[in-house]
């Protein structure tokens, strides 16, 4: 089929480039025999400083690492100690996909090993959206968004189209097979985490496809069988203007998936671009209503983050709906006036809270939300460190008494206690969580899915411990992402006085690392959400919520309210 002539109505960014020019494979030639392979620009010494410095957080500060030794067999700081020793025999590319691959096998969207900083916020994509519905065992796999159609090339590849191959595997399969490499802890997040990674990928955290194509097979609104090929493309989405500044008061109070913000800000590009090119305008209430949408959304000046719209629901009448795309924001006071003053234009009779793929973001902004919907006080979830030598060191350093204070006297005692983990402690103060009140006075209920994590499983676990109301969850639970999320820059920071420092990384190299486990509270206090998630109601999405926004789901939450 003859390709398309460009078309003037798509963004240049939603075009993007052909992954083929931006990942070109280098020319190799075979080493001679015991030579080291050729390097394409760290040497020994670097790769090394790598490996060490992984060698050092995860054996010395990563919270989750008895427990993943558990529950998947997997131990990375020998699988590290391997690698160390043969790190002058592979290539870049083959030392980055190592790597990669061993920080991967902790199945933890937290701990995530960044590649070169020449693929920093890039995303490999396929112009159209992966989505399932039926019962797990028996699910139906259909294009629930479609891009422009020149990125395309076939006008009969619409949403809603049932897809059923995939470069010659039946769909289901292929599915299956990706999802075993995929980062969820139990099989529904790890399809959840695959369906959009068939199509989605954040080149800074996982390697870029390894076809520059694929071939789709559907079938068309007319029942036939159809097939198209469609190129990978590479797009760079960016950060949001109220996205969290790195180095920030708020940046170490983080718990998010990097590599799910990234798909959901390139969700954005490909699927709402008004929305998106609405950033790179004029601040203010102008550019907030230029910015809303024609189908009863809200005008807010928060639109990464927020939506609000009344929905009237059959033999119900109208409910509010508020869905939180995501909790990355700088200034959780703004957030949260902002969704008080969205509440208010809301009906007050109930209310349907969507978190389904939020990502996470501000833990503070993510627990302090929680007061608006309830008369009872808040508890906050709580979080430890991992008791080591490493953790104590940190706690007891003076540059990080506000940080650690708190901690320090337990993991002190832990010496001599034998404790693996420092006393379970609140991030965001329950005086903080507790200083606004209620805004909402109507019924919640909070809507969950395999995709909604970190930030927002902590939401979740509140809204659940602390009796707001329904929990409904497609899937079995939600995400089951239960820590605080540091760079690694603010591990080199908090370790530079100690004698743990960590050595400088080369130029574009890093990772972030999960540091603080959280614990649930309440009647759930010690539970962790790592790997389990928050369970609730469950719902099975039907088609009719995938094309036709989420009229099924919505309805179901309805009669909950109702109830």
């Amino acid at each position: 089929m003859a390709s398309a002539r460009p078309s003037p109505l798509i963004d240049p960014a939603q075009r993007g480039r052909l992954l083929a020019d931006v990942v070109r494979p280098p020319a190799r030639q075979r080493p001679a025999a015991g030579a080291p392979a050729p390097s394409l620009g760290l040497d020994g010494g670097a790769r090394l400083r790598v490996v060490d410095a992984l060698l050092a957080v995860l054996g010395g500060a990563y919270c989750h690492l008895v427990q993943k030794r558990a529950a998947y067999a997997v131990d990375p700081v020998q699988a590290l100690t391997l690698l160390r020793a043969r790190t002058s025999v592979l290539s870049d590319a083959e030392f980055h996909l190592a790597v990669t691959g061993i920080v991967a096998g902790l199945r933890d969207a937290h701990t995530r090993y960044a590649g070169p900083q020449s693929l920093q916020g890039q995303v490999a994509m396929l112009p159209f959206l992966v989505e399932q519905y039926g019962p797990h065992s028996n699910p139906t796999f259909i294009a629930s968004k479609v891009g422009p159609a020149e990125l395309i090339g076939d006008a009969r590849f619409v949403p809603g189209v049932e897809l059923h191959m995939l470069n010659g595997v039946p769909f289901a399969r292929a599915v299956d097979i990706y999802a075993d490499r995929q980062t969820g802890g139990r099989p529904d997040a790890r399809r959840a985490r695959a369906l959009e990674s068939l199509t989605l990928r954040p080149l800074q955290f996982e390697p870029p496809p390894d076809e520059h194509w694929v071939d789709v097979g559907f079938r068309t609104a007319r029942g036939a069988h159809a097939e198209v090929r469609i190129p990978w493309r590479v797009i760079a989405p960016g950060a949001a203007p109220s996205a969290i500044s790195p180095g920030s008061h708020a940046s170490r109070c983080i718990a998010a998936s990097p590599a799910g913000e990234q798909a959901r800000r390139a969700k954005k590009l490909l699927f709402s671009t008004h929305l998106w090119q609405s950033e790179g305008r004029a601040r203010g209430a102008a550019s907030a209503a230029a910015a809303a949408p024609d189908d009863g959304w809200l005008p807010t000046p928060f639109q990464d983050t927020l939506a609000a719209r009344p929905v009237r629901v059959p033999g119900v009448g109208e409910i509010g709906l508020l869905r939180v795309w995501s909790f990355d924001v700088d200034d959780d006071d703004a957030f949260l006036a902002e969704v008080v003053r969205l509440l208010a234009l809301l009906p007050q009779r109930g209310l349907v809270i969507d978190l389904r793929g939020n990502p996470g973001g501000l833990i503070w902004a993510a627990e302090r939300m929680l007061q608006l919907f309830t008369d009872r006080p808040i508890e906050p979830v709580r979080f430890s460190l991992v008791s080591s030598p490493l953790t104590r060191a940190m706690a007891s350093s003076p540059f990080n008494r506000l940080e650690f204070e708190a901690w320090e006297a337990s993991l002190a005692l832990s010496v001599s206690t034998g404790e693996p983990y420092s006393q379970a402690l609140p991030i965001t103060e329950p005086e903080w969580c507790n200083d606004l009140g209620r805004a909402y006075p109507g019924p919640v209920v909070c809507v969950a899915d395999c995709n909604t994590y970190s930030s927002g499983d902590l939401f979740a676990a509140g809204f659940v411990d602390n009796e707001i109301g329904p929990l409904v969850c497609v899937g079995e639970a939600t995400g089951a992402g239960g820590a605080n999320v540091w760079t690694h820059f603010d591990l080199r920071e908090a370790l530079d006085s100690t004698a743990f420092a960590l050595p400088e990384l080369p130029h574009g190299i890093g990772f972030t690392l999960a540091i603080r486990r959280a614990t649930r509270a309440r009647a759930s206090a010690g539970l962790p959400i790592e790997d389990l998630g928050v369970r609730g109601v469950p719902y099975v999405m039907t088609r009719d919520d995938l094309l036709g926004g989420n009229q099924d789901l919505i309805a179901f939450c309805a009669r909950l309210l109702g109830s």
